[in-house]
Parts: C-alpha cells; sequence; structure tokens
C-alpha cells in the first residue's frame, strides 16, 4: 500500500469537511465558530476602522478590546479542536465557506448606532451555533469542548449586554421578538 502526497492528504480532508458540516456534529458546529470568529474579526475592524461621531473615541477603544477577545478565543478555539481531534479550518477560503455571518462593505457608511447593532446581531447569531454546538458536545461526552463553548456564550452575553448598553437598551432588545412567533 502506498503512502498518500499531501496533495491527497488535503483532498481527503477537504472532502471528509464537507461530508462533516452537512452532518451535526460538535466538531463540525464549532469549526462553523471558528469560521464565524474571523469573520467577526474582520467585522470588528471594520466598525473601529469607520466608526463616526461623538462617541467614536470610545468606541474605537471597546472595539478593540472586543478584537483583541476574538484573536484570543480564535486561537483557543483552533487548539480546542486539534485538541479533540479535529481538523479546523485553516484557510481563508474554507473559513469564509463555513462562517454563517454576513459580511457588507456598505457597512463602512452607516451611523454609529447601526455599527454597534450590527455587532449585537452578530453575537447573537453566533449564540445560535455556539447553542447547538454545546447540545452536540454534551451528546458526545466531549466536556472540555461544551465547557468553553458555555464559556464563549457568556462573553457573547456579556458583549451584547454592554453594546445594548450604549444603545440605550437591555440586554435582549430586539433580539427575541422574531422568536416569539415561533411559539404559536
Amino acid at each position: 500500500m502506498s503512502e498518500l502526497t499531501i496533495d491527497e492528504q488535503y483532498a481527503a480532508e477537504l472532502k471528509q469537511s464537507d461530508i462533516d458540516h452537512h452532518v451535526p456534529t460538535a466538531g463540525a458546529m464549532t469549526n462553523h465558530i471558528l469560521s464565524n470568529l474571523m469573520v467577526a474579526y474582520v467585522k470588528l475592524s471594520q466598525v473601529k476602522w469607520y466608526v463616526k461621531g461623538p462617541q467614536s473615541l470610545a468606541l474605537r477603544t471597546e472595539y478593540q478590546q472586543l478584537i483583541d477577545q476574538n484573536v484570543r478565543q480564535f486561537a483557543e478555539l483552533g487548539d480546542l479542536l486539534l485538541d479533540e481531534n479535529q481538523k479546523p479550518s485553516s484557510t481563508t477560503a474554507e473559513l469564509t465557506k463555513y462562517s454563517m455571518l454576513e459580511e457588507n462593505g456598505a457597512l463602512k457608511y452607516q451611523s454609529a448606532d447601526e455599527l454597534v447593532a450590527a455587532t449585537i446581531k452578530d453575537f447573537d447569531t453566533e449564540n445560535l451555533f455556539v447553542d447547538r454546538a454545546i447540545k452536540l458536545a454534551e451528546k458526545e461526552t466531549r466536556p472540555a469542548l461544551a465547557a468553553w463553548l458555555v464559556a464563549y456564550r457568556g462573553s457573547n452575553n456579556r458583549n451584547i449586554r454592554e453594546l445594548q448598553a450604549y444603545l440605550g437598551n437591555d440586554a435582549r432588545t430586539g433580539l427575541d421578538e422574531e422568536d416569539e412567533d415561533d411559539d404559536d
């Protein structure tokens, strides 16, 4: 039996990755979260660079803290996936393919409040994947992965609350209204 070439190994990895991302596993769901973190980094940077208005200095400082947190979480999650014997996405193309956050170059022209509201929406969207990944990690008996995801969920909740406060809102203002119709 001959050993696979590097190109063959990578092709097999990509094929398996496509299969995994259509099967709900903790590893596949967490790789979506990793991908979302990469896109979030770009979007957080976009806000920091383009925010204008009386609160721009304070928001630039806040967004730099969010960027620093994001970079740390991205690195931790990549390492954790490796610890869990998973292969985290490792190219920009793969990360972009699996991200569920939407980019918009026109965002840079919006008001500070609109930029903050978009960031809040991204954290809330990310939590949908986190909640699912937590359940899958618990079901698959992956306690380290579940614990990291629970802590990450708490971090996202704190970011949502603090950004909502900037807008003069309570933590969940404008985020749960769409879900209320689902109970009927």
